[in-house]
This record gives structure tokens, C-alpha cells and sequence, in this order.
């Protein structure tokens, strides 16, 4: 099927159901009792139906807005597409909000219904709406509930979806009803500066991302794509992702958490894999440790691999002797790290951050083709990527098909085409500064090299500017520090301030002492321009994670919630 003339969401997913009714589409453990779920296709479609007949009774109107918060499962991607199915905006909620972010989310949106997983979640959100006195029209129950709430119009997903046959439907997909203008979603940015803001995409533009995504995917040569998703489907990269697998006919994986990643690797065996920055430098790391714990031949093969490989991507001179040992080495080397990663990997593919030139020369050069991407939740989200058969690991890759980038004069990344949102919810003010004359102005600083690459060279909010007047990025510097296995997490600090420190979490694993790290510190600054050398720094016993919300949903440093965290220890450094 032709993407292009597509109108919405649901009708890509309806189309393609058709096309594939009795093959495997998605695949999930039960968390409790660890039995695998499998889901054809038809299964698919028919609980989207159940749930759409059931959302068709419950006092709804096009446009109105519905919350789902879930961890990833079957449930979520069935969840969006029935709300979908009515005309009716799906605002995706992280399951790691606090009551005052849900609080905020419902006094913003107002939503009329709710769709969520579990009890933890579920009373999260009845405590919010009971102190902003807001009511739902119904709330979709995942899982059983603990206990009986009066008042609510509760609906049980396992007793009146899972349990039902799609007999008797009333609710029929009307493809007319929503064309690709009309919102599909509300995302709600991660904050890392502060009160999310919620970013309004369109159905064309989620669509639109996801022909670019195919045409840069056209070169893997497989006809059945397999993925591991693992990042938060409430994250707009992931969302557009769960689409990509549906245009690609593909079977999908639930990872079971972060910690059972690898495991699930080798488990679902993927062809693609989606993840973000911090996924690959702690890949990079367990790789480097691992190395270090062989013998010396082994070493030697494996240091070999990554020297060759390097010269290939660079697209350097290599010798027939090289030429010969690389193919040794695809089979000695190569080959044993694809089968730590289920044997099918065809491709990774980097986003939501910029990932580290280092890592990425070094995952390509082991066979890993890295494909860093580049986006923001306000493009729908992705604007470039990397083809799969001409890496530049410096760069974010050539703009996506149906996108424009510019650069305007002072170096900002201007975005236009049907993938930048329709606006900001209910902030007309920060729309207008976001969006002019249809260009979306992304607040990154970047450049276009002769081949069409898309360079990003710095952040204009996320800069530390030192007493002199100096523009630095602390993101390079904790990328940098990051690259030693001994460094679990850098932060660096130094705004108005006339030098800079660091706050480092060390591996535990490697029992990084303090002059290790004073080694690596002392290391790094011979490199380093004088503005940017750590005058000191601090080991910190606790790590920066979801839970304490120093980090988003994507593991992206919350640098406002750290700095207020440590403020004494960070201002006793200039005293």
C-alpha cells in the first residue's frame, strides 16, 4: 500500500491487518506469570474493534481528548489505534509521572477518558483528579483492579475485551472521518527544563515520518522485520516507531524491562533496533569490560576487528593483508557479538540524543551498522538519519523525504513540512515562537556538509556560558567522560562561573576509586580547550535515574532537578 495517500493512523493499520491476518505481529511476556502472548494480526484487529465499540457508547465527540498510561504491551499499541478510530486525540502519559505531572497533564488537556495498566498507576491518577475535582466519561481498566471504586464508570479490558468475540459490532471504521490534518495525539515533552509542554502532531505527519522511515530501511533486504521495543511507546520516537513496524509488516517484541534487555535479545532474535544514546554507551562499556577480561589473543583479534573496521567506515586505504584478516575476523569476532544480540541484527538505529562520534565509529566497525538519527517530539519526530550504506558517524544523516531544513543566520536548525506539529495544546504564545512562517525553529545549531549531512554542533539552551562570556556544551563533555567504562554518568557544571567541576557516578562493577577517576579527569583535560578542563570534581553515590527524576522517560539528564539537587556540594566547589 501506498503510504502517501494513507489519511490516518488507523486506516494504515486496518490495511495492513488485512494483508496480514494470520501472521505473528505481536509478542509479550505476562509480568506475573512470565507466559508468552502472542497475537496474529486478526487478534490484533479484532480487540481494536471490541474496544472501539465499547468507546463508541461512552458519550465521545470527535476531538476530544483520551489519556493512556501503560507500560509497553499489546494493550497500548490496540488502545491508541481504537481511540484513534473515533477521531479522538490520544495523549500518551509516562508511567514514571508523578501525581503532580498527572495533575498537570488533566488540568491542561481535560481529557474524557482514561485508559491505564495497572493499580499503582490507576490510584496515581485518581488522587490527581480528585484534587483538580475532574471527571471521566470512563476509565478502560488494563488489569484488575485491587479493589471496587463507586461513581466511576469503570470498564474491565479482560472481562469486556479480552474475553468477547468481535460478534455484533456496531462500531465500524469510517476511513472518511479523519483526514491528515486532524490531531492524532498530544505528547507531552519529557522537561527537562521544567513543566512539560504539549506538542499536537497530526496523523500526515506521523505518516509522513514514517515514509521516510521505510525509504531509509529500503536497503535491509528481509522480508520479515522483527523489533524489540523497549523505550516508552508515550515517547514520540517510539510512538512513530510502532507505526514503522506496522507499514513494515513487521513482528514485535515487548521487552520486560530494562534490566532483561539482553536477555530479550537473544530471545526475539530482532533485525532493527530503536534506542536512544545511553543504550549504546552502556553497550560500548559492557563490550570494553568484557575485552579486557580475555586473553591476550583474543584481545589482539578483537582490537584488530575495530582497527580495520574503523579504516572501512573512514573509507581509508586498507591493504590486501587487511582485506583478508577483516574476512577472518567478520567470522572470529563479528559474528560472535551479532549472536549475543539474538543473530539477525541487521541494523541499530540511534535518536532522542546525540550520540557520541567514538561510539558509533566503534559499534560500526565491530559489523553494528549505527545509524544516528535526528529529531524532536515537535517534527513528528525524526528529520534525518544515516543510510544504512553510507554512515558518517559525525553526522545525524541526510534529511528525511517530504522534509526541509535550513540554517538560519545564526546557525539554528530550521525544520519545515507536513512532520512539524500543528502547534502547542492550549499555548498559542509558545506555538508562535516555536513555529514562523511554518518553519519550526528547533533550538539546535548545526550545519549541512557538501554530501547533504546534517551536522549538529551545539544546543542553544543547553550551554553553559562561564564569567568570561564563553559558550560551552556540557553535553561533550560528559560524552567524553562517559566513554571510560570506570564513569557510569557525568554532570558539569559551571554556569557564570569561572571554571568547571563535574559530579561523576562511578561503575560500581569496576569499584572506581577517587584517583581513578582524578586519572581520567587529568587524562581528558590534555585534550580539552582551556575553557572546557574540569577543575574538580565529585564522586556521588547516587545515580541519576527515573526514580529519583533526575533523568526523563529516555534517560536524558534532567539538568534543572540536578542542579537543585546539589547545590551546596556544586557552590561549595567556588568558595
Amino acid at each position: 500500500m501506498n503510504i502517501s495517500s494513507c489519511q490516518s493512523l488507523p486506516e494504515l493499520f486496518f490495511e495492513k491487518s488485512e494483508e496480514n491476518k494470520d501472521n505473528t505481529h505481536l509478542i509479550s511476556k505476562h509480568k506475573e506469570t512470565g507466559i508468552q502472548q502472542i497475537y496474529q494480526w486478526k487478534k490484533t484487529k479484532n480487540e481494536i474493534l471490541i474496544l472501539s465499540n465499547l468507546l463508541f457508547r461512552q458519550n465521545i465527540k470527535k476531538g476530544d481528548r483520551v489519556m493512556l498510561v501503560s507500560e509497553n504491551r499489546p494493550e497500548w499499541l490496540i488502545s491508541d489505534i481504537a481511540i484513534m478510530s473515533h477521531g479522538l486525540i490520544t495523549v500518551p502519559n509516562y508511567t514514571t509521572y508523578t501525581i503532580k505531572d498527572f495533575e498537570h497533564i488533566i488540568k491542561d488537556c481535560n481529557p474524557v477518558g482514561l485508559i491505564v495498566s495497572n493499580n499503582i498507576l490507576f490510584k496515581k491518577i485518581m488522587e490527581a483528579k480528585h484534587n483538580l475535582h475532574h471527571s471521566f466519561n470512563f476509565i478502560v481498566h488494563l488489569d484488575n483492579l485491587d479493589q471496587e471504586y463507586k461513581g466511576e464508570n469503570l470498564i474491565s479490558y479482560v472481562s469486556e475485551v479480552k474475553k468477547k468475540k468481535p460478534d455484533n459490532i456496531s462500531f465500524l471504521f469510517n476511513k472518511d472521518l479523519i483526514s491528515r490534518k486532524d490531531p492524532a495525539c498530544i505528547i507531552y515533552t519529557s522537561g527537562t527544563e521544567g513543566s512539560p509542554k504539549g506538542v499536537v502532531l497530526s496523523h500526515g505527519g506521523i505518516l509522513s515520518n514514517c515514509e521516510g522511515a521505510l525509504e531509509l530501511l529500503d536497503s535491509i533486504k528481509i522480508k520479515n522485520h522483527t523489533f524489540l521495543t523497549w523505550l516508552p511507546l508515550s515517547h514520540s520516537y517510539e510512538h512513530t516507531i510502532q507505526f514503522v513496524q506496522i507499514a513494515l509488516n513487521a513482528k514485535v517484541f515487548y521487552a520486560e524491562s530494562l534490566e532483561k534487555l539482553l536477555v530479550n535479545l537473544k530471545e526475539s532474535a530482532p533485525t532493527i533496533m530503536t534506542a536512544v544514546p545511553r543504550f549504546y554507551n552502556n553497550f560500548y562499556n559492557k563490550i570494553q569490560i568484557q575485552v579486557n577480561k580475555e586473553s591476550k589473543i583474543k584481545k589482539f583479534f578483537f582490537n584488530k576487528t575495530i582497527e580495520i573496521g574503523k579504516k572501512i567506515i573512514l573509507k581509508n586505504h586498507i591493504s590486501l593483508k587487511e582485506k583478508i584478516l577483516n574476512s577472518i575476523l567478520d567470522i572470529l569476532v563479528r559474528q560472535k557479538i551479532k549472536k549475543t544480540l539474538g543473530g539477525n541484527m541487521q541494523a541499530f538505529v540511534s535518536g532522542g540524543g546525540p550520540l557520541d562520534p567514538e561510539v558509533g565509529l566503534f559499534l560500526n566497525a565491530l559489523g553494528l551498522k549505527t545509524m544516528q538519527g535526528y529529531g524532536l517530539t515537535e517534527a513528528s519526530p525524526v528529520v534525518s538519519c544515516n543510510p544504512m550504506n553510507s554512515i558518517k558517524v559525525e553526522t545525524v544523516g541526510k534529511v528525511l523525504k517530504h522534509s526541509q531544513v535550513k540554517i538560519a543566520e545564526d546557525g539554528e536548525i530550521l525544520v519545515k513540512g507536513e512532520n512539524v506539529m500543528l502547534g502547542y495544546w492550549n499555548n498559542e504564545e509558545a506555538t508562535k515562537k516555536a513555529i514562523v512562517s511554518d518553519w519550526l525553529y528547533t533550538g539546535d545549531i548545526g550545519e549541512i556538509d557538501k554530501d547533504g549531512y546534517l551536522k549538529i554542533t551545539d544546543r542553544k539552551k543547553d550551554i553553559i556560558v562561564n564569567s568570561g562570556g564563553d559558550n560551552i556544551s556540557p553535553a561533550k563533555i560528559e560524552n567524553l567522560l562517559c566513554n571510560y567504562p570506570e564513569i557510569e554518568q557525568a554532570f558539569i557544571y559551571g554556569d557564570n562561573k569561572n571554571y568547571l567541576i563535574a559530579l561523576i557516578v562511578a561503575n560500581k562493577e569496576l569499584s572506581s576509586s577517587k584517583e581513578i577517576i582524578e586519572e581520567i579527569i587529568n587524562e581528558l583535560n590534555k585534550n580539552l580547550p582551556a575553557i572546557e578542563k574540569i577543575k574538580n570534581f565529585s564522586i556521588i553515590k547516587e545515580p541519576f535515574s527515573l526514580e529519583n527524576n533526575m533523568l526523563t522517560p529516555t534517560l536524558k539528564m534532567k539538568r534543572y532537578i540536578i542542579k537543585k539537587n546539589f547545590i551546596d556540594l556544586l557552590n561549595s566547589f567556588y568558595k
